[in-house]
């Protein structure tokens, strides 16, 4: 028993290794040969840990559950959080890309730019900076004459709008939210009421923005 523990430990730690000398781009775009990689990876690894014995089934799901915590423990540690998870690679700075970061992280100039295109970004000039997070994914800053006007800059005011509270979802009536808002369901029943909607159930979805006293429903039939 204690080699099997042993033995999945190790596959496990094994496979996250070999997972992260193929690179955060890997995670980032996901390629036809990225993805079989990962799949052969995983049906490798667990391969040699299955078994027909009902407890050596249940000790390795316990076993991975408490290995997959302590790997997220460690990721809070520097040290650890370093060789787990990586650190940010700067792809693109100033509208320049950088081949050696791109080499290291092994992303093709062609992945790098079809990602900044789904960001928004259709020339690579309009970037000041694309990072590749050690999650895999790629945060793109535009050049500082690109960043979007704020009602603050051009001196307007903006009323608070606050979150909207589902009042109602497919039907069902959301207890809970309407005991933040402080309302009963009596007071939802009677408000949908006043706007036409007796039967709750034919209801999709109805809402409530904080601050404002109407509810918008939506009963899910295009406006019909």
């Amino acid at each position: 028993m204690l080699l099997y523990t042993l033995k999945v430990a190790l596959l496990f730690t094994v496979a996250i290794a070999s997972l992260r000398l193929m690179g955060k781009s890997t995670l980032a775009q996901v390629t036809p040969h990225d993805l079989m990689a990962i799949v052969i990876i995983a049906a490798l690894a667990t391969n040699p840990i299955l078994v027909n014995e009902l407890s050596k089934t249940l000790l390795a799901i316990v076993l991975v559950t408490a290995i997959h915590i302590l790997f997220a423990k460690m990721t809070l540690y520097k040290r650890t959080n370093h060789w787990i998870l990586g650190e940010p690679t700067i792809l693109v700075k100033h509208g320049k890309m950088i081949r050696e970061n791109l080499a290291k992280s092994e992303m093709s100039v062609s992945e790098l730019l079809a990602t900044i295109r789904s960001k928004g970004f259709p020339d690579i000039r309009y970037v000041q900076y694309a990072i590749l997070e050690p999650t895999g994914s790629i945060s793109v800053l535009p050049q500082e004459d690109m960043y979007p006007v704020t009602p603050k800059e051009l001196g307007i005011r903006k009323t608070y709008r606050g979150m909207a509270l589902s009042l109602v979802v497919d039907g069902h009536i959301q207890q809970k939210n309407l005991e933040l808002i402080g309302k009963g369901e009596d007071w939802l029943r009677r408000k949908l009421k006043e706007q036409g909607y007796s039967d709750i159930r034919g209801i999709l979805y109805a809402a409530m923005q904080e601050g404002e006293e109407g509810i918008h429903v939506d009963r899910g039939d295009g406006g019909k």
